[in-house]
């Protein structure tokens, strides 16, 4: 039988699969598919396609579904699309794993309760990671699961760079910054000395965009800065996240608005962002394909605070050498890339405008004092890399030549 190592990223209402077979050397693993289950709670969905993209199956799950009956599903196909193989490990994004855990870990009954500890850091994310978690465990309580964490690559930031200036028995406490997507950033940074040699380990910063957003400074490809902090609810503007806001709107809200604490979290977290400041969507493409004045003004929004991040992150770095798009937005819309380069020309950032807009992968001019990539991320590599070194010991947690310090 051949092994598969599947790795999986669960969310509120989907469940994101991919599944990858080891090489014959273990020196790295091949992507056998991706898909996932949409429309939990309402109206589930399945599709999976192969590596290259192509379909190979759709359809509606019959029902609503729940995170048991998705993960079901998953592996009843897998089962039936490669006879032969058979699941020996799964690895899990965990958006949360607070100081307790600064890499990846194998699972147990001990981690899972250090883990529920985070709930409240990241609720939109953090309970649907744990929920398939457990729903496995029921289903194969001997499968061996690796929980694979987004602020992992962020532990290496100093203890100034992650201080809050409050109460010191609150910092002691645990309330310091974080920092998410560390994943996304993991993956670039090994990526980065294949496509720059030397400037790969230069002042580089990472702006993964998407849904959620947030930019990392990387020196010698180790997190110095990011965006979000505490929570993911930090940094820039997302797709209804609000982003960094002046706390006293918090208090404000409660006590001149009469909101509940419950009621501020929805705002912040499912009402602000892109969708809110548009009134129309939460989706960039939407938004850049729409001509109303609201429409331009959020994308106007989201690319002006891009740009006062990209300042503030250079002033930690002490300068740009490179400058990397990853994301869904980061990776396809130009116009934004466009706009951000624009707020940075002062950093010695030009972009070639046509490679910009047929997609290239490396954007800027040739007068351009920053190189400006375009690299799409693969969290899911990551994860498959850290659960088979975990799991069998080999050698995959980052890509076999060159990897990322951690």
């Amino acid at each position: 039988m051949t092994s598969i190592v599947l790795a999986l990223n669960a969310g509120s209402s989907s469940l994101k699969f991919s599944s990858h077979r080891p090489l014959a050397d273990a020196s790295d693993l091949e992507l056998l598919c991706t898909g996932e289950v949409e429309g939990i709670g309402e109206a589930a969905h399945f599709v999976a396609r192969d590596a290259v993209g192509e379909t190979l199956a759709d359809r509606a799950s019959g029902g609503p579904g729940s995170q048991d009956s998705a993960l079901a599903a998953v592996l009843d196909w897998l089962d039936e699309r490669f006879k032969g193989h058979t699941i020996a490990a799964a690895g899990h994004r965990v958006v949360h794993g607070g100081d307790a855990f600064p890499a990846p870990v194998r699972i147990d009954d001990t981690v899972l309760r250090t883990l529920e500890r985070f709930v409240p850091l990241a609720p939109s994310h953090q309970p649907h990671n744990l929920a398939a978690i457990k729903a496995l465990q029921r289903s194969h309580p001997q499968l061996p699961q690796v929980a694979c964490f987004d602020t992992a690559f962020h532990q290496s930031q100093t203890a100034l760079a992650r201080a809050y200036a409050l109460p010191r028995a609150l910092t002691e406490s645990g309330i310091r910054r974080y920092g998410f997507h560390g994943l996304s950033y993991e993956f670039i940074a090994g990526v980065l000395p294949d496509l720059l040699d030397a400037a790969a380990d230069g002042r580089v910063i990472v702006a993964h965009l998407g849904h959620g957003a947030s930019m990392c400074a990387l020196r010698h490809r180790r997190s110095v800065a990011t965006t979000m902090g505490f929570t993911a609810l930090d940094g820039l503007p997302m797709g209804r996240r609000s982003g960094a806001l002046d706390p006293g709107i918090v208090p404000y809200l409660v006590r001149e608005r009469a909101m509940t604490i419950g009621e501020v979290e929805d705002l912040l977290y499912h009402k602000s962002g892109l969708l809110g400041v548009s009134g129309l969507s939460d989706d960039m493409r939407d938004l850049l394909a729409n001509d109303a004045q609201e429409a331009a003004e959020a994308v106007d929004l989201f690319c002006y605070r891009i740009g006062r991040e990209l300042g503030s992150l250079a002033a930690a770095l002490g300068g740009l050498d490179v400058l990397v798009f990853t994301g869904g937005i980061g990776e396809h819309a130009a116009a934004v890339r466009s706009k951000v380069c624009g707020h940075a020309q002062w950093l010695g950032v030009e972009i070639d405008a046509a490679a910009n807009a047929a997609q290239g992968s490396r954007i800027d001019a040739p007068s351009s004092r920053v190189a400006v990539l375009v690299i799409p991320t693969d969290e899911d590599l990551v994860i498959a890399r850290h659960t088979l070194r975990l799991v069998h010991g080999a050698t995959t947690a980052a890509p076999p030549s060159r990897a990322a310090s951690q």
